[in-house]
């Protein structure tokens, strides 16, 4: 009558979709792509004059969707598990 105490991985789709992880790769992609779309179209000589020459908002909008293509592999590469007990 021995009982195993170990516990058992449990992968579900609704840990792995409100882990934390997701949600700010969620974050980071949508304001990346509406960053990169207002970089790509409203550029102004005053705003490149105000910033050096350089698109501000399209650099931080490619920075962030690489932060969010970070963060999705990490979700995927490394998943949570629930304990089973």
């Amino acid at each position: 009558m021995s009982e195993e105490t170990g516990t058992e991985e449990v992968h579900s789709a609704a840990s792995t979709l409100f882990d934390l992880r997701t949600v700010i790769a969620l974050l980071f992609g949508v304001y990346g792509v509406l960053l990169v779309i207002i970089g790509i179209v409203n550029s102004t000589p005053e705003q490149l004059a105000k910033s050096a020459g350089i698109h501000m908002n399209l650099w931080a909008g490619i920075v962030m969707l690489v932060l969010a293509a970070i963060f999705f592999a990490w979700v995927r590469l490394r998943p949570t598990v629930a304990a089973k007990g």
